[in-house]
């Protein structure tokens, strides 16, 4: 009996050496590792509210570090109806064409002090440039202010704006593949250059009539213009170029892999 003495704890050993070696096993097969994507695909959802449903803004966002990516905006936008002009000496027939663009591109950092996860989840600040165009004809019936009878004005309407800044905002991550993107700041500088240009000979009475009743209206229907834009140089020449304190504030929903 003496000779299997050992046979016991040599057992004990081996017994409790596989128990941790299943063990460890089990872990590995339950703990799988996090898989990343390093890729977004977005929309933006607040341009289609200010603008119309012809405002269709696509972006995509890449991680290029833990706590850094960049992202680039485009797609088709548009000014809003001016369908609201509708006075006795003025009126909206149709609108004959209308088109534009937008750009936009951010780099971002992700505050690794402020957010557990790496990017793109959390708060996030850095620099941005975008850039949009604006055009949009219409046909309209005018009065003339030495009377008759309406005389039919054809117009374009076109802005062009150049805005860089910095932002700041938050990115929410839904169920690994969700991305809720909010720019909550971005304040900047923009440059805005806006005209009118008819294609109708009329007096300059008429003219400046005329570019009163659109002024009127790009200030109800064109978010910021009234502050954006020198109104009086507008109203007397047709076209207004100025630098000004710009913003830069919206939502994306996007898509990972």
């Amino acid at each position: 009996m003496k000779k299997t003495t050992w046979l016991m704890p040599a057992l004990t050993v081996f017994l409790s050496a596989a128990q941790l070696s299943a063990t460890a096993q089990d872990t590995t097969k339950t703990e799988k590792p996090v898989k990343e994507y390093k890729n977004t695909f977005r929309f933006n959802l607040t341009n289609p509210v200010i603008f119309g449903t012809r405002s269709l803004i696509f972006g995509y966002e890449r991680v290029v570090s833990k706590h850094q990516t960049f992202s680039v905006n485009f797609g088709q936008t548009g000014f809003p109806s001016l369908n609201i002009i509708d006075s006795d000496s003025l009126k909206a027939n149709k609108v004959t064409d209308q088109k534009g663009f937008n750009f936009s591109a951010d780099y971002r950092f992700y505050l690794a002090k402020e957010n557990k996860y790496a990017a793109p989840r959390g708060v996030y600040i850095g620099p941005y440039y975008s850039y949009n165009n604006f055009e949009k004809k219409h046909s309209w019936s005018l009065t003339s202010t030495a009377g008759g009878p309406l005389q039919t004005v054809e117009s374009t309407t076109s802005l062009k704006v150049n805005a860089v800044g910095i932002e700041a905002g938050y990115q929410f991550i839904l169920w690994d593949r969700l991305a809720l993107d909010m720019i909550l700041s971005g304040p900047g500088i923009a440059v805005y250059n806006l005209k009118a240009s008819l294609g109708t000979n009329l007096s300059e009475q008429d003219k400046q009539k005329f570019f009163e009743k659109l002024n009127e209206a790009l200030e109800d229907k064109f978010p910021g213009y009234s502050w954006a834009i020198d109104e009086g140089e507008f109203q007397t020449k047709g076209s207004a170029s100025t630098t000004r304190f710009g913003y830069r504030c919206m939502i994306h929903i996007g898509y990972r892999f």
